[in-house]
């Protein structure tokens, strides 16, 4: 019987007040996030995050003084464990694994428990839908060195994007609809997807997420407009959780709103590169940002969920680990749309469309 180890990646957050410090410390000495020579970053990481660490503190009071993320993407992870285990011709034993890239447990730990699991190949999937070097990129190669101090030579498979995929979309939409239903919004409410922003010259020195985000977003509003009793003629792209001095890509969703605003719409925002619940989403989005909508008198606000477990995402996670195990290569897109741009050149797969 063929062992097959399955490694989720998700950023990771603190899980005690305490650990917030440290957390946002790891998070900024990623030569991906700060590219400075390593003694200034790590300089730069120390500085910055005994600053934040009260600001981050105070957000993640409002979720119990730690971050649900690891909770929730181990229940993603059994979902996925069950899915994959289900009935089928293949006699395969999966097992999935979390490697979290700024807080416990890392790609350190995470290999050492591969390896004592003893598979015969081994699949990456990264939580990150649309590809970035500064999540997928690291995460990868953060696994990367982990295996190797490991001795973990295994054939590995990494699917490194997957953001126009038929579960992603499909769960997307679907939740759409039922917020659009439940609030009765259905032809009156402006979609506004929101994703984490990244500062222009990351985008500028060929990293494709923003071009990914928003053929997310589109490959959704197409889904919607082809399910009964839905309009999606009304929505934007726009990007939040900006921090530190340098331009970001936008509009920002403050930008958004502020139109929504000045439109009279009401508006209904959907976490489109966020699959878990975690302080962006729970706190910048529901609290924050709500209370700006409401000051700014948008006449309507809600926020669809993250995907969470919802069957057709994690149906979709199953086929992308099943379709990277037949195509035999170290690192590939999901689906065969995804052929980014020679202008990208940080997409490890580009090549013309």
């Amino acid at each position: 019987m063929p062992k097959i180890a399955v490694v989720l990646f998700n950023l990771g957050g603190p899980d005690s007040p305490e650990a917030v410090q440290p957390f946002l410390f790891n998070l900024f000495n990623d030569p991906a996030i700060i590219d400075v020579p390593k003694p200034i970053r790590w300089l730069l990481a120390h500085f910055i995050s005994r600053r934040r660490a009260p600001i981050a503190r105070g957000i993640y009071a409002h979720l119990g003084g730690k971050s649900p993320l690891l909770e929730l993407t181990k229940a993603q992870a059994d979902a996925l464990e069950d899915k994959l285990g289900e009935p089928n011709d293949s006699a395969d034993e999966y097992r999935v694994f979390i490697a979290m890239r700024y807080w416990h447990p890392m790609s350190t730990e995470t290999a050492r428990a591969v390896k004592d699991f003893e598979p015969d190949e081994i699949v990456l999937l990264t939580l990150y839908p649309q590809y970035s070097t500064t999540t997928t990129g690291s995460s990868l190669w953060a696994w990367q060195q982990a295996a190797a101090r490991e001795g973990l030579y295994a054939p590995t498979f990494a699917p490194c994007c997957y953001a126009t995929h038929d579960g992603l979309v499909n769960a997307h939409a679907a939740l759409i609809g039922e917020t659009l239903q439940q609030n009765n919004l259905k032809d009156s409410a402006r979609i506004l997807f929101s994703a984490h922003g990244l500062p222009k010259k990351v985008i500028a020195g060929g990293d494709p997420y923003q071009w990914q985000v928003e053929q997310t977003a589109a490959a959704v509003a197409r889904a919607l407009s082809d399910s009964p009793g839905n309009s999606t003629n009304d929505w934007a792209v726009c990007y939040q959780s900006r921090v530190g001095p340098l331009e970001w890509i936008g509009p920002s969703i403050e930008q958004e709103l502020a139109r929504a605003a000045q439109d009279s719409v009401p508006v209904v925002v959907v976490p489109i590169a966020f699959v878990s619940e975690h302080s962006e989403t729970l706190v910048e989005l529901d609290i924050e940002f709500k209370k700006l909508a409401d000051k700014l008198g948008v006449p309507g606000n809600c926020r669809v969920p993250a995907l969470g477990v919802h069957e057709m995402f994690i149906g979709g996670l199953a086929r992308i680990v099943s379709q990277a195990r037949r195509k035999n290569a170290a690192l590939e897109p999901a689906e065969d749309w995804v052929q980014c741009r020679q202008d990208f050149a940080c997409c490890p797969r580009g090549r013309p469309l």
